[in-house]
């Protein structure tokens, strides 16, 4: 995939030296710590409007929405538990590593893997987004999460571990591994339902 090249011309602009706050700022948001409380916070408010079996549901569907997408997006760069899923896929060197932008692109560390299509950062964090907004039904939290995603993604780019194709294909990984885990959240919150009116 390294012959790709219709979206060098948006990585380059929309990837930049904003100096070292910017980085900080974008590492932070690329990592996990700093969206702790926003996950305590997803998790209460699941249990306010589920209780606390659809919160466990939650909890499952969640972890496997986002464990899927994570392994679906290792298929195209040959890591993870699938990576000899499709061998013969050709790679795509992330923007740091690719000879066509490396050049002129702002990296801010060079310690990742050498491949980035598909975004798994933009897959997990938007399976989380679609779920959680399904199950929770509030627009202004949808609004809120959907917002987050875009910022993550963003932060991939301005790191120059993506280019936007990689984060689009990660979206839709995860729209879809989203979108699959709520049907389940479902049929599983309909199953401790029934299994507690008949404890009781």
């Amino acid at each position: 995939m390294n012959n790709i090249t219709f979206d060098h011309n948006l990585f380059l602009w929309l990837n930049f030296d904003g100096g070292e706050f910017m980085d900080k700022l974008m590492t932070a948001i690329s990592g996990a710590t700093m969206w702790i409380p926003l996950y305590l916070f997803i998790l209460w408010l699941v249990w306010r409007t589920k209780g606390w079996r659809g919160t466990v549901a939650f909890v499952i569907c969640v972890a496997l929405a986002m464990g899927l997408a994570d392994m679906l997006c290792g298929i195209f760069k040959h890591s993870g538990l699938l990576k000899h899923a499709w061998e013969s896929f050709p790679v795509r060197h992330r923007p740091m590593f690719d000879s066509a932008v490396r050049d002129m692109a702002h990296v801010v560390s060079y310690r990742h893997g050498a491949f980035g299509t598909v975004s798994a950062h933009a897959a997990t964090t938007c399976a989380l987004a679609t779920i959680s907004s399904l199950v929770i039904r509030k627009g202004w939290y949808t609004g809120m999460i959907f917002c987050v995603v875009v910022l993550i993604s963003y932060s991939r780019i301005y790191l120059a571990c993506h280019f936007p194709l990689d984060i689009a294909l990660g979206l839709t990984v995860g729209a879809v591994t989203g979108s699959a885990m709520w049907l389940l959240w479902r049929k599983l919150t309909e199953i401790l339902r029934k299994y507690g009116k008949s404890a009781a």
